[in-house]
């Protein structure tokens, strides 16, 4: 365990620019991008541990678990990325709540697999995805009022990425998003995905999937009107117009022939749907 505490992170390669949505944009103000970014190494190395392809589940979880020390100040070394969202919280008064209930989630992709239906995949999504939201809208000071709206764009988002790397994830975790039920409904494993193309029963799955995506998507549209900070406004609106988007070339893409992404064009459309916010 000494040799583990002394450096628990493991980078992936991958940082803001894998991501479909922005992070610390010009949008948030100054002041606090470099909080955001602070959260946002944490995030990136907690996920980097727990998809980590030749760590055991137990060492994923040990490796955590120093993460969260730091974190919470019962431990001074281990994470750098842990130490550095501390001091941030602490100078900010943003509640750690946000990060640590991350770690739930990360703690369950060490040990979890596949989800049995929509309602197990929502509550994984309510750790691995609202708190990132969550976070952002305490940092700017903003009501919880806006959480509904918020937690429904993060778990579209992430829902939105699960469908996007089905295939990289079987391949490479043996982890799958796909709700069992609605596959054993079509006849249908995990593995369906291992296929040159997605057959017409994965293609319901995945319309199923997006079908309920759409009603996130609505709900998240509002959130905008929740968000007083000018800044932040404009950006949840942009965000929640690129998901509407990836949810766009989903349902017209095979996820499972090759990877559907967001192209350059996304990010004008999203801007200019939004200009009426940007200039309220």
């Amino acid at each position: 365990m000494s040799a583990l505490i002394d450096d628990v992170e493991l980078a992936s390669g991958k940082g803001k620019d894998d991501e479909n949505f922005p992070v610390a944009s010009i949008l948030i103000r100054r002041d606090l991008r470099r909080h955001v970014h602070a959260y946002y190494r944490f995030a990136r190395n907690a996920d980097d541990i727990a998809d980590h392809p030749r760590l055991t589940a137990a060492d994923k979880i040990a490796r955590l678990d120093v993460m969260e020390a730091v974190l919470t100040g019962a431990a001074t070394t281990g994470s750098a990325s842990a130490a550095g969202l501390r001091a941030s919280l602490a100078e900010t008064g943003v509640d750690p709540v946000h990060a640590r209930e991350l770690l739930v989630a990360f703690r369950q992709d060490a040990v979890r697999h596949r989800y049995a239906d929509w309602a197990d995949l929502m509550d994984y999504c309510r750790y691995s995805a609202a708190p990132v939201g969550r976070y952002v809208l305490a940092l700017h000071g903003e009501s919880t009022a806006s959480w509904p709206a918020s937690d429904a764009l993060c778990a579209s988002l992430q829902v939105l990425n699960h469908i996007q790397d089905c295939k990289r994830d079987l391949a490479e975790l043996d982890r799958s998003y796909l709700p069992g039920d609605w596959l054993a409904a079509e006849g249908l494993t995990a593995e369906a995905v291992d296929a040159p193309a997605a057959s017409q029963g994965l293609r319901r799955v995945f319309d199923l999937m997006l079908d309920a995506t759409a009603a996130l998507n609505r709900t998240a549209a509002g959130l905008p009107d929740h968000v007083r900070s000018r800044g932040l406004r404009i950006e949840t609106a942009i965000i929640a117009g690129l998901a509407q988007r990836l949810h766009r070339h989903l349902s017209r893409q095979d996820p499972v022939a090759g990877r559907v992404k967001l192209r350059p064009a996304d990010a004008i459309g999203a801007i200019a749907v939004s200009l009426p916010r940007i200039l309220a």
